[in-house]
């Protein structure tokens, strides 16, 4: 990965620069940007190199995590978490997003329950399954602690949707970008979603949407965390990568 110069405008390149990698968080901003039919540049973060922890990399997001993006068209601004760059680009190019004072914070508060809730209660309820687990660290507690609790969230949902063909309003909005890779990811984090109906109806909405599909095959496709293609080799391949 090159060095990110922020400060230097690079004329005849699209506005964003986006540094991410094949994560449910990662994914966010390129369905945004894939839905929006917004140009970019992508770069992608290579975590067996490290390149997420690269001090130029750091100069842009001091946690060290992907994704990031870098907006030309704004004197080189960074902006990192993933909420955060939905909501800054839903501002910038005036989509996903309702100006509807109250649709907006209804926006807002459903972007924040998947940030609060459903990512990281999934993200671990994936960690001791598919980490810690086979890698010799199996902790029953903790994982049905953190699947029941995911379960329980995606009830939430299920309950919000019901009626309803997005999370607010009549048309897709960031809180459905954000929360559909992780929702998604239900056959990784080892959550039965069978009885949520809303829920998988919704789903099946966005799996539809060619945009969507064509964002989830960035940097590069793992169609294991979806249920897809051969799991058992993706699972042994992704614990093995987390080996100390």
């Amino acid at each position: 990965m090159r060095a990110c110069e922020t400060e230097v405008m690079n004329e005849g390149k699209p506005d964003i620069l986006l540094y991410t990698a094949p994560t449910m968080n990662g994914w966010k901003p390129l369905i945004f940007l894939h839905e929006a039919d917004v140009p970019y540049e992508l770069s992608a973060v290579d975590f067996s190199k490290k390149e997420q922890k690269a001090p130029e990399y750091l100069k842009l997001n001091p946690n060290g995590r992907i994704p990031t993006i870098v907006d030309r068209g704004n004197n080189g601004f960074a902006v990192f978490e993933s909420g955060a760059i939905l909501w800054y680009l839903a501002e910038k190019y005036g989509r996903f997003l309702s100006e509807d004072p109250n649709e907006r914070s209804q926006t807002h508060q459903w972007l924040m329950f998947q940030m609060g809730g459903i990512g990281p209660m999934m993200g671990q309820a994936m960690y001791f399954q598919r980490i810690a687990r086979p890698n010799g660290h199996d902790d029953p507690y903790a994982i049905k602690r953190y699947v029941d609790e995911s379960r329980r969230l995606l009830e939430v949902l299920d309950s919000r949707l019901q009626g309803r063909e997005w999370l607010v309003g009549e048309e897709m909005s960031i809180a459905d970008i954000a929360t559909y890779p992780w929702a998604r990811s239900y056959f990784w984090a080892g959550v039965d979603v069978s009885g949520l109906d809303h829920l998988n109806a919704w789903l099946a909405r966005i799996d539809a949407r060619p945009a969507t599909q064509a964002a989830l095959q960035l940097p590069k496709p793992r169609p294991a965390v979806f249920g897809q293609g051969d799991t058992e080799a993706a699972a042994a391949a992704n614990a093995a990568n987390y080996k100390e």
